[in-house]
């Protein structure tokens, strides 16, 4: 059954266009109800990031929640993981986050979490979403039995403490130049003050959110600004962090990137040397490299693949017992501290590695030569454009031009209007032959 509201990664959409202050208190009640179970006092925390439409969704659905009994305590400002570790240590029923992630400021969304601090299951969001569609009028709270709602003051102290405790005992990061980029967004304050309680000469951009510049020209998904940044401040280390600091990507001492599959590698081969790893392997998406596969294959270890969305990998991660996952974009899952992607705590694994290894950052992270890999989307309106007779067998040529050595992957965004086509393998030229005809196949067709 195709979903209404929910998407790969929550509900997302343009924010009092989508996401109105109408849907917003219907989600509140759905969730609310959906998750009251027993006859306790029920409990929702909410977070958010920096955007200007934050307040408005955050304000519906407080008054959906209260609506139907349910308690609200409001976080402010936090990153993604943080309100997912909050909700299980608040002994809270359900967890929203009000964030777009990496989108620009007039998208928005709401990220549910369950009490265990996980993302719902499919089932769960399709009963929330056959509730908001409900008339839920009959089973609103009487008056005496409304929800209250208050803020959390001691939240940004907590998670700090937390994300320090994921280090090894003992272990300072005195002496390494830190440059961390928040994306103007829900990490703005808790990262900078993590890294420097830990002993680094930190040095922060993209901590002055005004509601408009979230992801703008900064963080995780536009790194070069830091990359200029690390360079000219020679920093040790570059650290970008997206809107609500799920992902994050490094860049080296010379301006380099170091996207998700080159962290994978470093977390994965680091945590086997220690005997960390719960399983011989790490979990990915189709999207990660195939330099990523071969290199792990060289250590002994298993690339398991899954759909992309960092809620398939840790899926995965739970059903086979895997302790390390992710996504090339820098969606680092580390279950042994978390339940979701959290990009300071990965960061922080990552610099573990750079502290223990006492070498540059370019030399720690540059584990393997990434195959030429191309990703391009076209824009569509609908319909099954990939079951055209024409796009089929634009396909399967294009499978046969890669080899047996090379991958083509064809998905529908979650979270657009587009069709994503990649393609990797040793030969760059087949790669961008087999991208180019089917992107036109699938234009003629759309």
């Amino acid at each position: 059954m195709s979903r209404k509201y929910f998407g790969t990664d929550g509900i997302r959409g343009r924010a009092n266009s989508f996401i109105t202050p109408e849907l917003a208190m219907k989600v509140g009640m759905a969730a609310g109800l959906a998750f009251q179970r027993g006859d306790h006092r029920h409990r929702v925390v909410i977070g958010k990031d920096t955007r200007l439409s934050g307040y408005m969704i955050e304000n519906a659905l407080v008054a959906g929640f209260t609506a139907v009994g349910v308690d609200v305590m409001l976080l402010g400002p936090m990153p993604t993981p943080a309100v997912a570790m909050l909700t299980n240590s608040l002994r809270c029923d359900i967890g929203v986050m009000i964030s777009a992630s990496h989108n620009p400021y007039d998208d928005n969304g709401i990220k549910l979490f369950g009490p265990d601090g996980f993302k719902l299951s499919d089932d769960t969001e399709r009963a929330i979403e056959i509730l908001i569609d409900t008339d839920l009028s009959p089973r609103l709270a009487g008056s005496r039995d409304l929800g209250r709602a208050r803020r959390i003051d001691d939240v940004r102290a907590r998670y700090i403490e937390f994300a320090k405790r994921t280090l090894p005992r003992h272990m300072r990061l005195d002496g390494l130049r830190v440059i961390v980029d928040c994306a103007n967004g829900a990490a703005y304050k808790v990262a900078p003050e993590a890294l420097w309680e830990l002993g680094a000469d930190v040095i922060a951009i993209g901590v002055e959110p005004d509601g408009f510049n979230i992801n703008k020209d900064v963080g995780s998904t536009a790194p070069e600004a830091l990359s200029q940044k690390v360079r000219e401040l020679r920093a040790d280390i570059g650290i970008a962090l997206d809107g609500d600091a799920d992902r994050v990507v490094i860049v080296d001492e010379k301006g380099h990137i170091v996207d998700g599959d080159q962290l994978m590698a470093v977390v994965a081969a680091s945590w086997k040397e220690d005997g960390r790893l719960t399983q011989p392997g790490i979990v990915a998406t189709v999207m990660s490299n195939l330099g990523l596969e071969r290199y792990l294959g060289g250590l002994g270890l298993l690339l398991e693949r899954t759909a992309v969305g960092d809620r398939y990998v840790l899926e995965r991660m739970r059903s086979q017992g895997y302790n390390v996952g992710g996504e090339q974009s820098g969606h680092i899952i580390l279950s042994d501290f978390a339940t979701t992607g959290d990009g300071l705590v990965a960061a922080l694994q990552v610099l573990a590695v750079l502290k223990k290894a006492n070498r540059p950052v370019s030399e720690v992270c540059h584990r393997f030569d990434p195959l030429p890999q191309i990703l391009k989307n076209v824009r569509t309106r609908g319909g099954k454009v990939l079951d055209d007779p024409k796009v089929v067998t634009a396909i399967d040529s294009a499978r046969k031009t890669l080899g047996e050595g090379g991958r083509l992957v064809i998905r529908p965004s979650g979270t657009e209007p587009v069709i994503r086509v990649m393609a990797e393998g040793d030969d760059r030229k087949r790669v961008e032959d087999a991208v180019d005809d089917v992107i036109e196949a699938i234009s003629k067709a759309a």
